[in-house]
C-alpha cells in the first residue's frame, strides 16, 4: 500500500474499503496560476480516467482545500458562457495557489455523466426552450448520473482526510462524507455569471438544490 495512503488511513474510517483506482503517473505542471503537480489515475472497474492538480504537502491532519470538478469541454476548454464551469475551475486553482496547498480532482463525467455528444444533443434541446434538467430527461438520461466514490479514493491516495470543499453541490458533499472524508468546511465558489448562464444557474438552484446565494 502507498505510504501516503497508509498515513491517511490511520485517521479515516474509509481505510478498510477496497481501492478501485490506480495512480499511473505524476509530473510537474507549471500553469498561469502557479506551479502544480499533475497526477493521472485510472479506474480499476471501468474505463474512466482522472486527472488531479495539486499543490503543497498533503497531510491528513491539515484541513485542505479540494474541489471535485466534472469535465466540461465546452466551458473549461472552449470558454462557453452557457455555464460557469470554466471560471469555477480557474477560481479554484487561484484559491489553491493563494493558500499554497490543495487539490482538484478532474473527473471525466461530461454533461453530468452523459458524455460530450449527448451533451451537445441536450444543448440543441435547450436552444428550443428546455432547461438543462428537462433536456437530459427528454434524451432518456438521469438528471445527474455522476458518482464520486473514486474521486474520494483519489483524495485518500494523495494523503488527505480532512478537507475544505470548494463546491455549491450538496450531492458532492454528501458523497465525500459517505466515503469517509471529514468535511471541515464548505467554501462557496460562485462566479458572476454571464446573462446566457443565468437560466442555467437558476435551474441548478431550483431543481438540483445547489447552494447558491442569489
Amino acid at each position: 500500500m502507498d505510504a501516503e495512503l497508509s498515513k491517511a488511513n490511520n485517521d479515516c474510517p474509509w481505510a478498510s474499503r477496497a481501492v478501485t483506482v490506480e495512480r499511473v503517473a505524476t509530473a510537474d505542471l507549471p500553469t498561469e496560476h502557479g506551479e502544480f503537480k499533475i497526477a493521472g489515475y485510472r479506474s480499476l472497474n471501468s474505463d474512466e480516467e482522472f486527472v488531479v492538480l495539486y499543490k503543497g504537502e498533503m497531510d491528513p491532519e491539515v484541513p485542505t482545500l479540494v474541489r471535485i470538478h466534472s469535465q466540461c469541454l465546452t466551458g473549461d476548454v472552449f470558454g462557453s458562457i452557457k455555464c460557469d464551469c470554466g471560471p469555477q475551475l480557474h477560481k479554484a486553482l487561484e484559491m489553491i495557489e493563494a493558500e499554497g496547498r490543495g487539490a482538484i480532482v478532474y473527473q471525466q463525467q461530461e454533461g453530468r455523466g452523459i458524455g460530450i455528444l449527448n451533451k451537445i444533443r441536450a444543448y440543441a434541446l435547450q436552444d428550443e426552450g428546455a432547461d438543462t434538467v428537462e433536456a437530459n430527461e427528454k434524451l432518456g438520461f438521469a438528471v445527474d448520473a455522476r458518482t464520486y466514490q473514486q474521486c474520494a479514493e483519489i483524495l485518500f491516495d494523495l494523503g488527505l482526510c480532512r478537507v475544505r470543499v470548494m463546491s455549491n453541490n450538496p450531492k458532492k458533499l454528501k458523497a465525500l462524507e459517505t466515503a469517509g472524508l471529514r468535511i471541515v468546511e464548505r467554501i462557496p465558489i460562485e462566479i458572476e455569471a454571464e446573462e446566457t448562464a443565468a437560466h442555467y444557474l437558476r435551474t441548478k438552484k431550483e431543481k438540483l438544490g445547489h447552494l447558491l446565494s442569489f
